[in-house]
């Protein structure tokens, strides 16, 4: 696998800062609403968002759940869909030591595959579904 260092200079946030308001982004990135059942798929799929890989949610119907990070049974009573929406899109920008992809973010990144330059992981819109699937993780 070839890695190349990114011109930290040219690369423009995806996410001003103006959109950001305290720990959250209050506003959707996608102007159509999130959709909770493609959330899931988002969350589990390895080809996608592959959040199953480090964190774990309770009686959701899947095998080999990680425990490296948070376990997310109950995010949606812990946090609002800004806050949720800021820390899957760029986590980075609130804990700059946190091992967790910001799944949003083009910029200030040291090794990136050509094929993968400016481009964000997941798309707004996945991150909006992503958002809509965790805010129903509640007790």
């Amino acid at each position: 696998m070839l890695f190349v260092s990114c011109d930290r200079e040219s690369i423009e946030p995806l996410i001003g800062h103006s959109k950001i308001v305290g720990d959250s982004i209050p506003e959707p990135l996608e102007t159509r609403i999130g959709d909770a059942v493609a959330g899931k798929q988002v969350f589990v799929s390895r080809e996608r968002g592959h959040c199953i890989l480090c964190h774990t949610i309770k009686g959701l119907d899947q095998e080999f759940q990680g425990n490296l990070g948070t376990d997310l049974t109950q995010i949606g009573n812990k946090f609002t869909k800004g806050q949720l929406r800021l820390r899957i899109a760029d986590i980075n920008y609130l804990f700059p030591w946190i091992p967790m992809p910001s799944y949003y973010r083009i910029h200030d990144l040291n090794q990136v595959e050509n094929q993968y330059k400016m481009q964000p992981i997941l798309t707004a819109q996945e991150i909006e579904d992503l958002v809509a699937f965790l805010t129903e993780q509640k007790s």
